[in-house]
């Protein structure tokens, strides 16, 4: 769960909306420590080949599916997901790529 603005935000709700776009293949989201809302809810996605979509837009589609209170700070788009050497999506290794936001 991530604490966003004192609200609650459950990543697999927000992880749906996100593949729920024709584009996204595969989401992983989480929180990353910011100064503003203690947790900024972020995500990482993969796109479908021969699919293209910006950030933005994938930001707007949570919204519309979800709201404001769940939707990404944040999106970086990839070609795939670090995994566990069990086969799990690594969201320490995700979460380690962003630094703090002020």
């Amino acid at each position: 769960m991530i604490v966003s603005g004192g609200f609650n935000v459950f990543p697999r709700e927000v992880e749906d909306a996100l593949t729920g776009h024709d584009a996204v293949s595969v989401a992983a989201v989480y929180g990353v420590a910011d100064d503003k809302w203690g947790e900024a809810v972020t995500a990482t996605v993969v796109l479908r080949p021969g699919h293209e979509v910006t950030p933005d837009e994938l930001i707007r589609h949570v919204k519309s599916v979800k709201g404001s209170v769940q939707a990404p700070k944040q999106i970086r788009v990839v070609d795939e997901l670090p995994r566990t050497p069990v086969g799990k999506i690594d969201k320490k290794a995700l979460r380690a790529q962003w630094g703090p936001r002020s």
